[in-house]
Formats: structure tokens, C-alpha cells, sequence
């Protein structure tokens, strides 16, 4: 059993998406998926007539690589999607498989996609995997993968873990960064140095834009999900109802504020084929 395997045996992923901040992330997500399924949808129409809007759903493919536990899989299945899934955990696709059997669940790795045909997705989301990958090749591989399987008109959705809120949270606020920059984990300009010994690795737009060019994909938009909700998860706890949904609208409109990207704990990168 790989340290990845081990530590999601044992961390309570449902949890985690069913808190406030995971919340957030989730319906931001959500948004943008729906923004470029309703694209796909509307291409539909040029090609053929459809009865009703699940039949318009039920040709749209979409693959969810590092599925975890199905929390956008089976949403998405739910709505009528056409929708696999690769996970490379198994307890966490047991899960995914015991919440819906209408997902094609697979077990797999993001970097060898070997099961899947090239240009076979409409949208690709590729959400787990490039927090767990180190090194620019092995994320270089996934991505390439990811752009492989999916359709020259398709678009494919990767996220990230980002740099700064590594630094400023487990740096700073949880007050580790004297060790930090003594064990060489940070560098001198605090860029996180991590390895296969750590569970996560972190990103700045500028690495995320090397990955884009090597693999000769262009970027349509770039968002934050989750923006400060991670930073004020006790807060978010506090907040009515009411003003809880006040702040996921404020994130929704702000997610995509170039002044805010790169603090948030995760982005969204929005990409097609450069080729296309």
C-alpha cells in the first residue's frame, strides 16, 4: 500500500466535502463544469434533434480522473451525464461505486489512461491527481494523458494545490516556518520545495502556465474555487445560513479575479487543444 493509499484509508474525504469550505469549492466548481457541459450541449443541436434535455445529457461524455469518492462523478450521473471515472485508491472507489452504479468506475493512474481511447470526452476533469503528482514530468504525463482522451473541441478542467496558501497557512499560521526554511522545505523567495515524502505538492500560475505550454494546451479561463474559504473555515462555521450563501456568491463572483488567484488554496485551470 502506497503513503497516498494509506492516508486516504484513514482521512475522511466525505467530510471534508461536506464542510462549509469544501462546500464552496464544490458548487464554484460545479458552476464552471455546467458552463462548458451546457457549450457541449449546445453543439448537440447543430448535429441532431433530441427529444428532451436528458437525451441531449445522456451523449455528453465526461471523465473525472482522481475521481476520489464520486462527490463530481456521481453529481454529475445524477443530471443524466454520461460520466467514468478513474480512481487510483480502492477504498475510496468503493465508495464512489456503493453511491452510484450508473458511473463507469475504474481503477486507475492519471499518468496511463491505458483503458481509454483517445479523443473520447467531451470534459475532462482532472481534480485529484495534480495535488498528489511531484515533479514536472509526472504532472507533464497526467496532463498529457487527460488531453489525449479528450476531444479536439472538448475542455478539460485540471486543479491545483497553490503555493501561497502552503507558505501562509502551514508556514506561518500553524507556525512551522522556522523549520521549514531550515529543513530547505521552502526556498529563499518561499516557493515549496515537496517530494514524494510529502502527501501534496504546490503551485504557482507560473508553473501551472510551463505545464500548459509543454503539453500545447491553451488556457480558456483560469478561476479559484474556494478563494478565502479555506483561510476561515471556524468563520465560515459561523455564519447563518443565510450569510453563508451570501459569501458563495460573493466567491462565485470573484473567482476569477486575476488579483486573487494565486492565494487561494486551489485553482481551476479551464483549458482546450491549442491545435484546435
Amino acid at each position: 500500500m502506497t503513503k497516498l493509499e494509506e492516508y486516504y484509508n484513514k482521512f475522511n474525504e466525505e467530510k471534508r466535502l461536506n464542510s462549509r469550505h469544501g462546500q464552496v469549492e464544490f458548487r464554484v466548481s460545479m458552476k464552471y463544469i455546467h458552463k462548458y457541459l451546457d457549450r457541449a450541449a449546445a453543439s448537440l443541436d447543430n448535429a441532431a434533434a433530441f427529444s428532451d434535455i436528458g437525451d441531449k445529457r445522456a451523449k455528453i461524455k465526461v471523465l473525472d480522473i482522481g475521481a476520489g469518492t464520486g462527490r463530481y462523478s456521481v453529481a454529475l450521473a445524477n443530471e443524466g451525464y454520461d460520466v467514468t471515472a478513474v480512481e487510483l485508491v480502492r477504498y475510496n472507489l468503493g465508495i464512489l461505486k456503493q453511491k452510484a452504479s450508473t458511473v463507469h468506475a475504474m481503477q486507475g493512474n492519471a499518468m496511463n489512461l491505458k483503458k481509454l481511447n483517445d479523443e473520447s470526452f467531451d470534459v475532462t476533469l482532472l481534480f485529484g491527481p495534480m495535488y498528489h503528482l511531484f515533479g514536472f514530468d509526472d504532472k507533464s504525463k497526467a496532463l498529457g494523458e487527460a488531453k489525449r482522451v479528450t476531444k479536439k473541441d472538448g475542455v478539460l478542467l485540471a486543479a491545483y494545490c497553490m503555493n501561497e496558501y502552503s507558505v501562509i497557512t502551514y508556514g506561518f499560521k500553524e507556525q512551522h516556518i522556522l523549520e521549514c526554511m531550515e529543513q530547505g522545505r521552502f526556498t529563499q523567495d518561499f516557493k515549496t520545495i515537496s517530494g514524494p515524502d510529502e502527501l501534496y505538492d504546490y503551485m504557482r500560475i507560473e508553473d501551472i502556465d510551463a505545464l500548459n505550454q509543454a503539453q500545447g494546451l491553451e488556457r480558456i479561463e483560469i478561476i479559484s474555487p474556494d478563494g478565502a474559504a479555506n483561510y476561515m473555515r471556524p468563520f465560515l462555521n459561523r455564519l447563518s445560513d443565510e450569510e453563508f450563501e451570501l459569501f458563495v456568491q460573493y466567491q462565485m463572483a470573484v473567482c476569477a479575479r486575476a488579483d486573487l488567484l494565486g492565494a487561494g488554496a486551489h485553482t481551476v485551470d479551464i483549458l482546450r487543444r491549442s491545435d484546435t
